[in-house]
């Protein structure tokens, strides 16, 4: 087992959030609920990149802000329709998810 972070993003709909995600290239990995009408914890993967989004109040809180290294910074922003700018050490975006998450996605320079 290799160890890990897993960030935890608060969203309000699982199933929206799933779908915001999946336009990064994300894609679920598992769903879970303690029973039917429960809120849902949802485990996304961009290869070995990981989430967890979490409809339980207290988990996590909205507004956080997650970095995501991506090797073609320019297809994510074309996705989104944004413009990357360059900054010292990344090419960059900054976008926020339906709940209000922002994320910073970037390439770094060489």
């Amino acid at each position: 087992m290799n160890e890990e972070v897993i960030p935890i993003l608060r969203v309000s709909d699982a199933a929206v959030a799933v779908a915001w995600y999946e336009r990064l290239g994300f894609a679920v990995r598992w769903e879970h609920r303690f029973g039917p009408g429960f809120p849902a914890f949802v485990e996304v993967a961009r290869g070995e990149v990981r989430l967890f989004l979490s409809e339980h109040e207290g988990d996590a809180r909205p507004d956080t802000l997650v970095y995501l290294r991506v090797r073609d910074v320019d297809a994510v922003a074309a996705e989104f329709g944004v413009r990357a700018e360059d900054a010292p050490w990344a090419r960059e975006i900054e976008l926020r998810d339906p709940d209000g998450n922002r994320l910073r996605i970037g390439t770094p320079l060489e």
